[in-house]
């Protein structure tokens, strides 16, 4: 996950968490890692030789050693949207669930019945409840959940351009995507294909990082609140190094109505 730079994902998370160590007067270091690969060291080990009272693990994908010995590890721990059956380990994030049913339900109040759901990873922990968030929206607004409108690819804006011309053939007007990049990589596709957003078809994303604002047109999207999740991830670590056993913190996202989604034609 990229984080060095203002419009990457997360840039913010980090900010936060160093604000938060800061008032509590923590040391913060910054330690590149691949959560998705597998480790040549062990875990515990490693913090305790360097002096590590706890660590936040900021990645979207666990490797499934490093899933393994979080589940043994007894260093306080923070991972973002990994869930580890651990006292020691707790998982923040936000209610992807409700964020996705929000997107069906702004766009089902748009008349759009046929929408279709271009995913991440499918081994993503992230891309299994935004499907799921999905597929309750759907059946909340009482809209068919269609095999032939679901595709699965990465979150990034590649990757997109034979599920985008399969969506069209199958009659989708409405595109919800799994994250903003994903939703950068679909307007392409879209424009590529004559096709006007949102007069002929809306598209929808997810994070609400930079790009969303200024993409063409601008996206509707839901809106994490990265700064508040680096900031929780520290005060969940305060409270597992304090003995408190805690499994996840979910915080609220929002639906941003932008230019990308408009009625059905």
């Amino acid at each position: 996950m990229g984080f060095e730079k203002i419009e990457q994902f997360g840039y913010e998370i980090i900010v936060g968490f160093r604000l938060a160590a800061a008032e509590r007067g923590w040391e913060v270091d910054i330690v590149p890692i691949s959560l998705n690969e597998k480790l040549d060291y062990v875990y515990d080990e490693y913090m305790r030789k360097n002096g590590y009272s706890g660590g936040f693990l900021l990645g979207f994908f666990l490797h499934s050693d490093f899933h393994r010995q979080l589940q043994d590890t007894r260093i306080p721990t923070v991972v973002l949207d990994n869930l580890i059956l651990n006292p020691k380990v707790a998982c923040v994030g936000v209610d992807n669930h409700q964020g996705v049913t929000s997107v069906v339900e702004h766009l089902a109040s748009l008349g759009h019945s046929s929408i279709a759901l271009m995913n991440g990873e499918g081994v993503s922990r992230v891309a299994q409840e935004r499907y799921m968030g999905f597929k309750v929206g759907m059946n909340k607004c009482n809209l068919p959940l269609r095999k032939d409108l679901i595709a699965y690819g990465d979150f990034s804006s590649e990757n997109t351009g034979l599920p985008v011309r399969s969506f069209i053939e199958n009659g989708a007007t409405a595109i919800v995507c799994a994250s903003d990049y994903i939703a950068v990589g679909v307007l392409r596709e879209l424009d590529l294909l004559d096709l006007r957003v949102p007069k002929d078809i809306s598209v929808t994303g997810f994070d609400d990082i930079p790009i969303a604002r200024y993409s063409s047109p601008p996206l509707t999207t839901v809106r994490q609140g990265r700064l508040s999740i680096g900031k929780c991830a520290c005060l969940t670590l305060e409270q597992i190094m304090g003995g408190m056993a805690i499994s996840r913190f979910l915080l609220s996202p929002g639906l941003i109505v932008r230019q990308s989604t408009g009625p059905v034609r």
